[in-house]
């Protein structure tokens, strides 16, 4: 992301231009296949924060690629008190060096864990296979 795009991102935290475009909850939530209650939830968690006009929420281009960052992150196994550090931290530094660290270090994180899984998988299958063997070994036995 350039410099002109960063600061675009960051300064579209405030009230929506006149000319930006603004989006629905259901808007949204037909374009991430979500539910508006998850939509609503990530507003309570501080993560998007819409405009609001009466009752109705306002959503600015900024709110909807927070929602497709936070949809990516959790795909990606980042808690939303993750994905918010460095929605924080990106708010806090636009030139997003220390975000980009912090990204780092939790891609890190992640790898670690998946490559764990990866292994208490293996254990878990192997025992199975052993399970499975044991099993066609004494129903076999049984028709002799």
């Amino acid at each position: 992301m350039n410099q002109d795009n960063q600061t675009n991102f960051a300064s579209s935290a405030a009230e929506p231009a006149s000319n930006e475009q603004t989006f629905s909850i259901s808007e949204l939530a037909k374009e991430f296949d979500i539910t508006t209650r998850s939509i609503r939830f990530y507003e309570d968690q501080g993560l998007i924060s819409p405009e609001r006009n009466g009752q109705t929420r306002i959503y600015s281009k900024r709110d909807k690629v927070r929602l497709k960052l936070i949809l990516r992150g959790k795909r990606l196994g980042f808690t939303l008190a993750e994905t918010g550090r460095l929605f924080e931290l990106y708010d806090a530094d636009k030139s997003s060096a220390k975000q980009l660290v912090t990204m780092l270090d939790l891609i890190s994180d992640k790898k670690a864990d998946l490559s764990q899984q990866m292994d208490d998988i293996k254990v878990v299958l192997m025992e199975l296979v052993t399970a499975e063997r044991r099993c066609r070994d004494t129903l076999n036995k049984l028709d002799e």
